[in-house]
């Protein structure tokens, strides 16, 4: 006869199992019932994600993440919100640096971000909140 603790590690263990075939269940049922992401919702989403992997591979919060030497993304985000110029200016200043747009900052050009990326970038930047926002 096996002792109780280990029939008490079984039953636990039996019991995380069975909670974790429950929650992938209702995950699973939450995708078939939930109405389809239109194309252009999945590509923004698949843009976001892109972007998002160029930012840490990148180093981008070095300077960026902690306000010491460039605004943060979302500064950017709001600047730029509503301008259709802002996605071709952002990804070229990305690739080429500028200065003066944010005091005497300088924005190092990234020879080393091809133009795709930039604009991936570009994207993801203008796609973040608005500071304070959740």
């Amino acid at each position: 006869m096996a002792p109780p603790a280990f029939k008490a590690r079984r039953w636990l263990a039996a019991a995380g199992v069975a909670a974790v075939a429950v929650a992938l269940l209702v995950l699973a049922f939450r995708s078939l019932t939930s109405p389809a992401m239109p194309s252009g919702a999945l590509e923004s989403q698949q843009t976001l994600h892109a972007g998002a992997a160029l930012v840490q591979s990148n180093y981008c919060l070095r300077c960026h993440g902690n306000g010491r030497f460039g605004p943060d993304f979302a500064q950017i985000a709001q600047r730029y919100r509503g301008d259709a110029s802002a996605p071709a200016q952002l990804a070229e200043r990305i690739q080429q640096g500028s200065s003066g747009r944010w005091g005497r900052r300088v924005m190092p050009r990234q020879p080393n971000i091809g133009p795709e990326e930039a604009r991936l970038l570009a994207a993801w930047v203008l796609a973040q909140p608005d500071p304070g926002q959740p």
